[in-house]
């Protein structure tokens, strides 16, 4: 690694170091560079040092910046255009982002005058916090110690199957699923089968019971309440029945509670918890989808030791001020007061997309208005080659994630997950045109034409 030369300019050492990162980078793959953010707690200078620094290695040619996505070194960068993302963006919460800021400031304040355990403070506020938002009555209410918590989702399983002895063995997930949840159970060496939904959105309890039979099952991986990305509530008597169905076969079940706060009318007062053996019963959560990027963390709640000292012996090192952030915009409300005009915006955003899409493609594409959610799950009757979309959105507020993500067994090819952050309406038409020309290429079409609906405009 490169040395700072003494006496030279910030932006400089910073230049340096990026270029020994440049130096060491793989000739094969993506290789992404940190972010701003991510550089200047790193090395400790400046937002604008680090862009300095970087706009410096852009002039060169040595680097390539994406919209929306990072840094690339050059070359790389068209590979990771046409790399699939595994994850849409949320709209940016500036909010509760801004909010995350104030209550960890105040804490750091609070600690230069404390001799306080900070670093397992954090943890049991915080742990505490989640218990008590999980509680919903005397006869179903949670611990500080059920609750354990985790840098990511992907460590979060890694350690969950660890500690019970499950990797290597059969999981059933409901299909289509999340891609961040299928790769990272692709990776701890789980043979993952999928129950595919039936028509109204709910797991196909057919396909669950023949399963459950004839499989080696040792995890069900199950929504909570809204099955993504379809967007879809799962009834509460298939909730039922698929509690009672689990109750006469000895197999953990994860709830998956990842996108449960997206429902456009506030989440239902039951979900698949409140049917199940809380014996077998896992939780699993994270505060991304809430407050964004700088909130990355997820967590589990289950009764028993085993996952207590699993998690213990992992010694994950989280930033304790912002776990305490976090617990007190739980214990005051704030998380929940700001999801409200969350789940409002999703809703608006969802009905635009969906109508400058009707426009536009007409017959040619099929798509339901989803109950939750910030994706529109949509169907195209006509060939999608990746590439082409790739190419038309990059740079975009409008994103796609490719259907085939959320199936490990060649499902969803015809499936476009289309996700909307901006703001504008001609702005969306703008993009859902270029969409459209771009399926047209494949389909032998000029590329100039567009869809019915934007001639009609």
């Amino acid at each position: 690694m490169a040395r700072a030369v003494r006496g030279e300019f910030a932006y400089r050492k910073v230049y340096r170091y990026l270029i020994a990162l440049i130096d060491e980078a793989p000739a094969a793959g993506t290789c992404r560079l940190p972010s701003l953010r991510a550089l200047s707690r790193r090395l400790r200078v400046s937002l604008a040092t680090v862009q300095s620094a970087y706009n410096l290695l852009e002039e060169e040619g040595r680097v390539q910046c994406l919209p929306r996505s990072g840094y690339y070194i050059q070359g790389a960068a068209t590979r990771a255009a046409a790399a699939m993302p595994h994850q849409a963006p949320l709209p940016a919460q500036p909010t509760l982002e801004r909010a995350l800021f104030s209550h960890e400031r105040r804490l750091a304040r609070q600690r230069a005058h404390s001799a306080a355990g900070w670093a397992e403070l954090g943890s049991v506020r915080l742990r505490n916090a989640l218990a008590a938002r999980y509680t919903r009555s005397s006869g179903q209410y949670w611990r500080a110690e059920d609750v354990q918590l985790a840098p990511d989702v992907p460590a979060l399983l890694e350690t969950l199957l660890a500690a019970l002895a499950l990797q290597g063995e059969t999981v059933l997930v409901h299909s289509p699923c999340c891609p961040q949840l299928l790769r990272a159970l692709e990776r701890t060496g789980m043979r993952v089968l999928e129950v595919p939904a039936d028509p109204r959105g709910n797991p196909d309890l057919r396909t669950l019971a023949r399963l459950l039979e004839s499989e080696p099952v040792g995890m069900v991986v199950m929504p909570s309440c809204l099955g993504m990305p379809q967007g879809r509530l799962v009834t509460p008597h298939c909730q039922q029945q698929l509690g009672e169905l689990l109750a006469r076969h000895p197999v953990w079940l994860l709830e998956n509670d990842l996108d449960s706060d997206h429902c456009y009318c506030g989440p239902p007062t039951r979900r698949l918890r409140d049917w199940a053996d809380p014996r077998w019963l896992l939780v699993m959560g994270a505060f991304e989808a809430v407050i964004g990027a700088e909130a990355p963390y997820a967590y589990v709640l289950g009764q028993g030791a085993v996952l207590a000292g699993a998690f213990a012996e992992r010694g994950f090192r989280l930033a304790p001020l912002r776990l305490q952030a976090l617990a007190q915009m739980l214990g005051r409300g704030e998380v929940e007061a700001q999801l409200v005009r969350l789940r409002t915006d999703l809703q608006r955003r969802a009905q635009c997309l969906a109508r400058a899409l009707e426009l536009q493609f007409g017959q040619r594409v099929v798509l339901e208005m989803p109950e939750g959610g910030q994706a529109l799950w949509v169907r195209f009757r006509q060939p999608l080659v990746w590439e082409n979309i790739v190419a038309a959105l990059t740079g975009s507020a409008l994103h796609a994630l490719a259907g085939g993500q959320f199936s490990l067994q060649g499902r969803y090819q015809q499936y476009l997950a289309l996700v909307w952050v901006g703001g504008q309406a001609e702005v969306l038409q703008q993009a859902v045109e270029r969409l459209a020309q771009a399926l047209e290429l494949r389909c032998g079409r000029p590329a100039g034409t567009v869809g019915r609906g934007a001639r009609e405009q």
